[in-house]
Parts: C-alpha cells; structure tokens; sequence
C-alpha cells in the first residue's frame, strides 16, 4: 500500500496547473540554498519570519522522510576562487563575507543531512549536488532560498533543463527587490517549476 505522500497531490481546483502525479518521498529532495548566517545578517527585518517559514518547510520533509539538502555560498580566505572576469564575485570579494559563516542555525540541520559548498550563485555548478541526488535516484526538487535572482534563478534554470521534476516555495523564497521577485515567480519559475505557498506545500507533505 502506498503512504499518504504517495497518494497526494495539489489541489487541482486550487493549482489548476499543478502537477498530479506522486510525491514519492524516496525520490524527492528539499533543496534549501543560501540560508546562512552572513546572508540571513543582511536582511534582519525579514529574517526571522523566513527562517521560521523554512524550519516549518525542512521540519514537514523531514517528517515525511524527504531528504534535506542545505546548500552554502561559500569562499576561502582572500577569495581565491573569485575570478577576476567574474563580476558578481567581486561584489562578493568587497563584502568581505561567506568566508567564516555557517547555515542558519534555527534550521535545525541534521547530521545526516549534507552540506553542499559552491563557489558561484548557482546549487549546481562545480559542486557535487546531481551526483548526489542521481545516486539517491531523486527525480523531484522542492526548492527554497536566498536570493530569488541569484541562487534560485540559476539553480532552476540548471534544474529544469536536467529535467527534474520541481516545486519552488514562495514563502521560502526572498529578494530584496520584490517586483523582481515576483516577475520571476510569475515568469520564469511558473514555467518551470510548480509554484506553492507554505501552506500549499506543508499540505503537500501531510
């Protein structure tokens, strides 16, 4: 007999454009991407709220048995994976951050649950995030973090064109400028992945 993950999908009624078919636990992952301490130190008037929206959301697929990955923005001492070609990482060089910081605390990450480091914006480039995943057999991404046009942007992007089956939650999800934030999740993440709200995706994982 199935479980009850097995069996649920999103309200059609509700998510007319949702996809029906199973969440199956054993194949599917919580991709949660930059939710470390200097990234979080940014933004202290949404901090709070998006870490308990995420603790909410990693604590569901934990319950459900999903896997949960945290992926880290991460740098050596002196930058020395920062091109000199590469603009945004010399935005990052100056900020002098991402060097000493760890994933947020009030996540509650578990020691069974990795820990992915990359160098550039996007979850997937120079890191050992598919490999992890096909080794699982994961084929379905739930996807949150920060930012919306940077980590998830490009993460989506390489998600989708690897053909995983995704889901992105909102709520989850923060960029300090809300029009682009919402253009991407009514734009180019609506045609790619499927787009929930907390509420939709805690009743995704009951």
């Amino acid at each position: 007999m199935s479980s009850p993950i097995e069996r649920r999908s999103v309200d059609s009624a509700a998510h007319p454009d949702a996809l029906t078919d199973a969440i199956i636990p054993s194949k599917t992952a919580l991709i949660v991407m930059h939710y470390q301490t200097d990234i979080l130190g940014l933004f202290p008037s949404v901090a709070p709220t998006l870490l308990a929206k995420t603790r909410a959301l990693c604590d569901a697929a934990r319950a459900t048995g999903i896997a949960v990955y945290f992926v880290k923005f991460h740098f050596s001492p002196g930058y020395p994976e920062v091109s000199p070609m590469n603009r945004n990482g010399q935005g990052v060089k100056r900020l002098g951050l991402f060097v000493n910081d760890s994933i947020s605390p009030e996540l509650g990450q578990q020691a069974d649950e990795p820990l992915i480091v990359a160098h550039r914006a996007s979850a997937f480039f120079d890191t050992d995030l598919q490999a992890r995943l096909s080794a699982r057999g994961v084929d379905t991404l739930i996807m949150a973090g920060i930012a919306s046009t940077g980590v998830m942007l490009s993460s989506v992007a390489y998600a989708s064109d690897a053909d995983y089956r995704l889901f992105t939650v909102k709520d989850c999800c923060y960029d300090p400028d809300q029009i682009v934030h919402d253009h991407l999740f009514s734009t180019a993440f609506d045609s790619r992945t499927t787009v929930l709200s907390l509420a939709d995706a805690l009743q995704l994982l009951a």
